[in-house]
């Protein structure tokens, strides 16, 4: 690893300190000094507690529950740095808040993801770093630069590990097909799909048809997040009933909102792999949710980025 100078500082909000602190192992250097609280009207204040005049900064925030909390944090940070003078204030947005959002698909209803990037680059974030958006064309919402970096060679490497006989990737939905074709790619096996109706806003989506051969087969199935489960566990029990062996998942953001942790142990699902983009209650050693790092992915992109390296062909070696 190239060295680093002190114009690099890694400041975290409340959201996410852990992986902060992964970040800044992965890169050897200290974490930023900074505070962030409420006083008791409700209101955020964020103080930097260092020197950090035209400094490169990237500000470690997920837009994960409480949602507008986090967000309203991540957009005062970006406003205090710029204020101290640094040279660069990046947004480092594991998971992308409001990303489900990204389109009028009902009548009278705001373009929520588009509304978050106005405001990221109204507070002055310069650029945008996050994992695994929803939707690619958020990116085209910003007029900064926008880096994705993906979860899905992470992950694939995991799976790879297993030796899974007769395996099947399957996607979640059509929405995420392109993406799982592009994991079942990696793993040399098949591509399935699960064609699913959403019932309105509702949570809760009703699975309605296994499109290719899973029966007798290990199947493996993707998605970019899981919220209370009740579409994996959906899909997970149309994958059953169509005569799938084993089924395992793996998802990029465990939102796992409500009784979603205990749906999954109870469920017939042999084990759920996820990352660290938000903080995950679910790291039981003996359950069966397994919660991969991105701390060195996040981190070399970081690295990258300050010393002016391609992005992109970090995942070119992969």
């Amino acid at each position: 690893m190239y060295p680093l100078n002190d114009e690099l500082c890694v400041l975290s909000g409340n959201a996410h300190p852990e992986l902060a602190k992964d970040i800044c192992d992965y890169l050897k250097i200290p974490i930023g000094k900074s505070e962030a609280f409420k006083f008791p009207n409700d209101n955020t204040f964020v103080r930097i507690l260092e020197n950090v005049r035209e400094r490169d900064v990237f500000v470690v925030q997920p837009i994960c529950f409480p949602v507008n909390d986090n967000l309203m944090e991540l957009l005062i940070m970006i406003d205090a740095a710029k204020r101290a003078s640094a040279g660069r204030v990046t947004a480092l947005m594991p998971y992308y808040g409001y990303s489900r959002t990204d389109k009028k698909d009902q009548p009278r209803v705001p373009i929520t993801a588009r509304l978050v990037a106005d405001l990221l680059t109204a507070a002055g974030a310069d650029r945008m770093l996050t994992v695994d958006l929803h939707a690619g064309q958020i990116q085209g919402f910003f007029n900064i630069p926008v880096d994705e970096l993906t979860a899905v060679p992470l992950l694939v490497d995991y799976f790879r590990e297993k030796h899974l006989e007769d395996l099947v990737v399957v996607a979640i939905d059509i929405g995420i097909s392109k993406r799982a074709r592009d994991v079942a790619e990696r793993l040399d096996a098949p591509l399935a799909i699960v064609e699913k109706r959403r019932d309105g806003n509702k949570s809760i989506a009703e699975s309605l048809n296994v499109i290719g051969d899973v029966g007798g087969k290990n199947v493996l199935t993707f998605d970019d997040e899981i919220d209370t489960a009740g579409s994996t566990i959906a899909a997970v029990n149309a994958l059953i009933d169509r005569g799938a062996k084993q089924v395992f998942s793996c998802v990029t953001h465990p939102i796992l909102s409500g009784l979603a942790s205990e749906r999954i142990e109870n469920s017939t699902i042999q084990e759920l792999v996820i990352t660290d983009t938000v903080p995950s209650s679910a790291k039981r050693p003996n359950g069966k949710i397994k919660v991969l790092s991105v701390a060195p992915l996040l981190g070399e992109a970081i690295r990258r980025i300050h010393q002016g390296q391609s992005v992109g062909a970090l995942f070119e070696e992969r």
